[in-house]
């Protein structure tokens, strides 16, 4: 007899739909996987034969062949353990066929039987959408998330079974509507961090909200101790809960990552990640040789990208940044195929400006001219060119750092940045990062004396073509916060230009 229950497994950050086609025929008793399946579904044939045994379920003593349609697709993963299960009970005549009709299945199992949540339920329950669905009670909030349809949620592999049979309801409290999807919005940065702790560093302050305003990318170079990482830890706290659509795409990469959700299951706040400057390229863009894993750029999307001690990172790793800061997306390419992973964030990188971190000052830096210089060109042009905000972060004074007052707050600074991307909002884009470069003139004109400060810089070589539309935009959000409506002033440009460094003269590199 033959069985075919419809189950789903991941392809990068989407869901597959697979059929478990399972024959139960006379011979020598033995179980086989075939359809291009991984280790872990290979390892199935142990976990389900315990499982069945641990629920008083029976074995069957003859020959199992288990066929994962279509057969030219990789399958991997340990969700498709439950199908398998229901599959050889359907085909060994334990379970009647009709009770499955229209019902698709995705669940690991325990040796005891229990059913354990599965990495991007998210994904496959939406992959199976036109089927009842049957999953995990650990993964039933990411099911309910995906669709409005029929999702039925169970603890155990014997629970299942009586359960399809109709000897045991299903948990219908697990079953309800999906929890609200509206978390108040939080004033400050994760673990209590506020932007009223940092003293002095007024540009530097200038700096994270035009670029949280905006969604532009900043860069922060300075010595040991200005406050950089204090800084850039408290840049999530100025940034609005993410809109319902980006929300999804945010939980869909971080459940098949196999990341903790929020108790609610959406992710609806932006994701800060800061990996390690050890991080190898696929740590960083994605892929691996097993299954196609979201990278740190991935898990950022939405959110920050961190890169601490930047000027430590390896330059291929660095050089990888290009081209997904440009089209917001990466697609990686490995010989088991190919696949694309949304990469849409600001990047907010800190650095030292040489490798002693004194950048050059007398009597304090013990670099020569020559290691300063290859430290720098650890930073490429063209990745510093992607940078919209490009600032030096020097030590406070001891006046502002011993005697100042307290600072303005992470949600006095948070409601401007609010009132600046609804401006942006209102122009069609979510922040003016994102306006494009042939639509500038029209949609964000400049005046006369504002447009000829630009043209000046780009005559002498100090701004690229690139560098000129992102002066053009980080421009507009200066002037979004401060309430401009009309064309873009020369106060404006020239504010732009500030926060937009020379790479020589932030690195301490210039000529002497």
């Amino acid at each position: 007899m033959i069985a075919t229950i419809p189950s789903a497994v991941l392809i990068g950050v989407d869901g597959k739909p697979v059929f478990v086609e399972v024959h139960v025929s006379n011979g020598l008793p033995g179980f086989t996987v075939v359809g291009l399946p991984d280790a872990a579904v290979r390892e199935s044939r142990d976990r389900v034969r315990a499982a069945l045994l641990s629920s008083s379920l029976p074995w069957p003593l003859r020959r199992v062949t288990v066929n994962l349609a279509p057969s030219g697709v990789r399958k991997g993963g340990a969700g498709l353990d439950l199908p398998i299960a229901i599959g050889v009970l359907v085909a060994s005549g334990a379970l009647d066929p009709r009770t499955v009709d229209n019902t698709a299945f995705v669940g690991e199992l325990g040796l005891d039987g229990s059913l354990r949540g599965v990495p991007g339920t998210l994904v496959l329950a939406e992959a199976l959408g036109r089927y009842r669905l049957v999953v995990p009670a650990a993964s039933g909030h990411e099911a309910v998330l995906a669709r409005e349809g029929e999702i039925r949620m169970s603890g155990s592999l014997g629970a299942v079974v009586e359960q399809l049979a109709g000897h045991r309801p299903w948990n219908q409290s697990a079953v309800s509507v999906p929890p609200s999807l509206s978390s108040p919005r939080s004033t400050t940065a994760p673990s209590g961090m506020d932007l009223a702790d940092v003293r002095g560093q007024r540009l530097a302050r200038r700096a994270l909200e035009v670029a949280a305003a905006g969604g532009h990318h900043l860069l922060m170079v300075g010595p040991p101790g200005s406050g950089k990482t204090m800084l850039a830890n408290r840049f999530p706290g100025l940034l609005p809960d993410l809109p319902r659509p980006r929300a999804l795409e945010v939980t869909r990469v971080h459940s098949v990552a196999g990341l903790p959700l929020t108790p609610c299951g959406l992710i609806d706040r932006p994701p800060f990640r800061a990996p390690h400057h050890g991080a190898s390229p696929v740590a960083m863009i994605g892929g691996g040789s097993g299954w196609m894993r979201p990278g740190e750029i991935s898990l950022a999307h939405g959110g920050v990208l961190f890169l601490d001690e930047m000027g430590e990172f390896s330059a291929v790793v660095l050089d990888a940044l290009r081209q997904p800061l440009e089209e917001g997306q990466v697609r990686v390419s490995r010989a088991r195929g190919s696949t694309t992973f949304p990469a849409r964030f600001i990047l907010v990188g800190a650095m030292n400006p040489c490798p002693c971190g004194e950048g050059g000052a007398p009597g304090a830096c013990r670099c020569s001219q020559s290691a300063r210089e290859r430290y720098s060109r650890r930073l490429s042009a063209p990745l510093f060119d992607r940078f919209d905000i490009a600032i030096r972060v020097d030590r406070p004074p001891v006046d502002e750092l011993v005697g100042g007052g307290p600072a303005e707050t992470t949600s006095a600074v948070a409601a401007r940045v609010d009132r600046a991307r609804q401006r942006a909002f209102r122009r069609g884009v979510s922040v003016n990062a994102d306006l494009r470069a042939s639509t500038l003139d029209e949609v964000v004109p400049m005046t006369r004396g504002a447009a000829q400060v630009v043209e000046k810089h780009v005559r002498s070589g100090a701004l690229s073509a690139r560098g000129f539309h992102r002066v053009h935009r980080l421009a507009r959000t200066v002037a979004d916060l401060d309430s401009v409506e009309g064309v873009i002033e020369e106060a404006h440009v020239r504010e732009a230009l500030l926060l937009r460094s020379r790479r020589e003269l932030l690195l301490g590199t210039e000529s002497r």
